[in-house]
């Protein structure tokens, strides 16, 4: 395998989105944004903007398949970052390539519903996702919606409940988990990241901002790209914490579409408006 000299390369897997502020093109532009090489391998297509979803078109899990390989057989990869995943086969897939390919710095966005409340996973493969999946990764970053449905649960409310339910979700084989919570409420932003029997509050004041699409695949993605640069866990979810935080903070200063348009991925080098 080969790669570009000494930069970081990491791999998203995950839909396209075409309005361009989340899935596949918001994680690649995290990676450009924070010095890695990004590469993709697409697992479906979706026509939406900053209203909504209007059509998803699945990509077949032996294409999804042979993307893997063809990516993994000839960039030196040091991260996984996997996405929207809408059907047991994508699940089965992708969890075969990363055995095959003997990826282990894998970050897991169990993304089941857009930030337009378009779902975007079939409720039948949840339990695939666990099965087959979760084990597999080195950490797990829903937050709390996506926690809830993983863990047949009420959404929870308080830090206490948070807690409870990332360490439930450990349960399920996921070697860590950052719980983030940007959809409590309260001044601060808390995740929770526990692993090894640690658990670390990673808090931000809140933003309130009108353009917040593709959050949580930037967390991810920023997370990803710490793993490819060689950052432990922590450091890389407190630099992914700060990164997502400011492109939040900058991300009304665009202006694209007429419904929640993106964070400003690009905060650290687009000339201040």
């Amino acid at each position: 395998m080969t790669s570009g000299g000494s930069t970081p390369v990491a791999v998203t897997i995950a839909g396209s989105d075409s309005g361009g502020g989340a899935g596949l093109q918001g994680d690649l532009k995290t990676f450009a944004a924070l010095g890695v090489f990004g590469a993709s391998v697409v697992t479906a297509l979706t026509a939406q903007n900053t209203v909504g979803v209007r059509a998803i078109h699945l990509v077949p899990a032996d294409f999804i398949t042979a993307q893997m390989d063809a990516v993994f057989s000839d960039l030196t990869v040091g991260a996984v970052k996997i996405g929207m995943l809408a059907s047991a086969a994508a699940i089965e897939a992708v969890a075969g390539g990363l055995a095959r390919w003997h990826q282990a710095r894998v970050v897991l966005d169990p993304v089941m519903v857009a930030s337009s409340g378009d779902r975007l996973l079939d409720p039948a493969a949840i339990d695939v996702l666990k099965r087959v999946l979760v084990p597999r990764v080195a950490v797990l970053t829903p937050n709390l919606p996506e926690a809830a449905a993983l863990l047949g649960l009420p959404v929870a409310q308080t830090l206490e409940e948070m807690r409870a339910q990332a360490e439930a979700l450990i349960g399920l084989g996921a070697p860590a988990v950052i719980l983030k919570g940007g959809h409590a409420s309260g001044d601060d932003s808390v995740d929770l990241l526990i692993a090894e029997g640690r658990i670390v509050a990673l808090s931000l004041p809140r933003v309130n901002a009108r353009n917040t699409h593709g959050t949580g695949c930037a967390f991810a993605a920023a997370v990803a790209a710490g793993f490819a640069k060689g950052e432990d866990l922590e450091t890389a979810a407190r630099a992914a914490k700060l990164y997502v935080h400011r492109a939040i903070t900058a991300a009304d200063s665009l202006a694209f579409g007429s419904g929640s348009g993106p964070i400003h991925h690009f905060h650290a080098v687009w000339p201040k408006a």
